[in-house]
């Protein structure tokens, strides 16, 4: 590149100084590690309790209890209008308002980033940028302790993850030059402490929201966001200084010019790539919105006499994340070293295709548990880690190529427009969770299946024009 911006980025250079090692990777990775670890301990213990919570507890009442919720009707009268769309006209029932509550959180959480992306990189920068969102979240998780105050805690929590996200990731990269082979294995570290988080937090949120009450669980996820905004605070002095200090630094002027034939080459390459990840994020975020009602109504939690809250099923995926994550990062270096390097895109396409075979365990569980039985834990056991296998292959890897390819000026929004494709993804996961009650189990199981694999067809499909038009895909 030969414009004055990308000259500035050089010279500003894109890592922090060299310092004190862990596992061969600066200290600072795992301040960030630590810092989500506690975000999505917050996020994952409140997502564990939310279907459950609607469905059991707050739109359980009469009409006229459900008005007393800020802002219901009109949350109520848009979800009727989209469901409309989707071919759902009539009455609703609350698992299929819950189900696109659900969808319509869970997306907007990934909406948000683009913007939080924006913010960073034009505004205040991704140090700053994250310590808003971290407050944010707090207050959101904390207002869930109110009924009433249900809709504007989602608002806290949704605005206030759209500065986290992206930043928080962003920060990943940054510790490392370009080039470095260490950054995908960052990455792969970076998302063992997002699920190191997830596992333990529908053990503690879960637990206390389903035995103890519900704002107990919601609570335990406020004190966990802060927990996690203290250790990025006292550890931001091994974080790397983002792009926006390192020009204050330089008393670089800010300027916004046009964007090289290569950088728009590369943007039009991920964005090929977030439309195909929407497939991917409707199906897997089933695990929070069907599969967790399939394990609360279908699934025997009896162990030896005592009941295992329902909500502990959100710990397998984690669970599985962090056993064989280091796994599949030391089989992925080994093949490097003979010179079988998968691009990223065929890991992608692999990812989405153990995603659709995993809900084929489930078109089966579906024939062999009836609709008022419950059967074998081992169902849902085995599609997890079938899923949490596939997620392995394209989350951490999308994550490390946006960081490669995207331009250095404009990496934190090209991280949110990342997560963007997770927005689509959650609020088509809500919609299709609609009809969770009105299609037969297998039916519904075998359209998952179908959405899985056909995306990972076009990610192979798609590899060899991408390497061929960014080179790193």
């Amino acid at each position: 590149m030969t414009t004055q911006a990308a000259t500035l980025d050089s010279q500003l250079g894109t890592a922090v100084p060299s310092q004190d090692e862990i596992l061969g990777h600066p200290k600072g990775l795992f301040v960030l590690f630590f810092t989500e670890m506690w975000e999505r301990f917050s996020y994952y213990g409140m997502r564990a309790l939310l279907v459950l919570y609607m469905t059991k507890y707050l739109l359980t009442g009469a009409e006229g209890g459900t008005m007393q919720i800020a802002g219901y009707g009109a949350v109520k009268a848009l979800i009727v209008w989209l469901a409309g769309l989707f071919g759902q006209h009539g009455e609703l029932s609350t698992q299929a308002i819950s189900s696109q509550i659900y969808g319509l959180y869970t997306g907007f959480v990934y909406f948000t980033p683009f913007f939080g992306g924006i913010l960073a990189d034009k505004v205040f920068g991704q140090r700053k940028t994250v310590y808003v969102g971290a407050i944010l979240m707090a207050i959101g998780h904390f207002l869930m302790a109110s009924e009433a105050m249900f809709f504007p805690a989602l608002l806290f929590l949704i605005l206030g993850n759209g500065c986290f996200k992206p930043n928080i990731s962003t920060q990943v990269g940054l510790l490392y030059k370009d080039g470095d082979p260490r950054r995908d294995s960052a990455f792969t570290i970076f998302y063992m402490g997002i699920n190191l988080g997830a596992f333990f937090s529908p053990l503690v949120c879960g637990t206390l929201g389903q035995t103890v009450g519900w704002h107990y669980g919601f609570g335990a996820a406020g004190v966990g966001m802060l927990v996690g905004l203290l250790v990025y605070h006292f550890g931001k002095h091994l974080l790397p200084p983002d792009r926006m200090m390192r020009m204050e630094a330089a008393h670089a002027e800010r300027k916004s010019e046009p964007l090289t034939k290569d950088e728009w080459r590369r943007i039009l390459a991920l964005v090929f790539l977030c439309i195909v990840n929407i497939v991917f994020w409707a199906v897997y975020e089933q695990q929070g919105n069907t599969l967790q009602l399939w394990a609360d109504a279908n699934t025997n939690w009896n162990f030896f006499g005592w009941e295992v809250p329902s909500s502990w099923y959100q710990s397998f995926n984690p669970a599985f994340i962090f056993l064989f994550a280091p796994l599949l990062d030391r089989y992925w270096a080994a093949r490097a070293k003979v010179g079988k390097t998968s691009t990223s895109t065929t890991k992608m396409g692999i990812g989405c295709i153990l995603l659709g075979v995993a809900f084929v365990i489930m078109i089966f569980a579906s024939k062999v548990v009836g609709p008022t039985e419950k059967g074998s834990l081992m169902w849902l056991v085995t599609t997890t880690w079938l899923f949490t296998m596939g997620e392995l292959y394209l989350s951490p890897i999308g994550l490390s190529l946006v960081t490669k390819v995207a331009p250095a000026r404009m990496v934190s929004m090209m991280m949110g427009m990342w997560f963007l494709s997770s927005f689509f993804g959650n609020y088509l996961s809500g919609a299709i969770g609609g009809y969770y009650d009105t299609m037969s189990k297998d039916a519904f199981f075998t359209l998952l299946t179908v959405m899985g694999i056909a995306s990972g067809l076009i990610f192979f499909a798609a590899n060899k024009p991408l390497k061929k038009s960014i080179g790193t895909a």
